[in-house]
C-alpha cells in the first residue's frame, strides 16, 4: 500500500503534534492556528508563555523542525 502524500499544511500539523508532548510534559502546549502565504501561525499556552526560552524554543526548535520538513515554510509565528 502506498502512503498517502501529505499537503504542507497537514505536514505542519503533524510536526506540532509530534513536538506536542515535549512541550506538555515541561507544562506547556503548542496549537496549531494557521498556515498563510507560507508563515505557520501557531499558539503557545501554559508555561510557555512566560518561559523565557519562548524564542529559543520557537526559533531553534519548532520553526527548525517544521522548515526541515516544509522547505516551503518561511517563518513560524506565535501570536497571542
Amino acid at each position: 500500500m502506498q502512503k498517502k502524500e501529505l499537503n504542507d499544511e497537514e505536514n505542519i500539523i503533524d510536526i506540532i503534534e509530534h513536538l506536542r508532548p515535549f512541550l506538555i510534559a515541561d507544562g506547556g502546549d503548542i496549537e496549531f492556528v494557521k498556515y498563510e502565504d507560507n508563515i505557520v501561525y501557531i499558539k503557545m499556552s501554559g508555561a510557555c508563555v512566560n518561559c523565557h526560552m519562548l524564542d529559543l524554543t520557537l526559533k531553534e526548535g519548532i520553526e527548525s523542525a517544521i522548515k526541515s520538513e516544509v522547505p516551503n515554510v518561511k517563518e513560524v509565528i506565535n501570536i497571542n
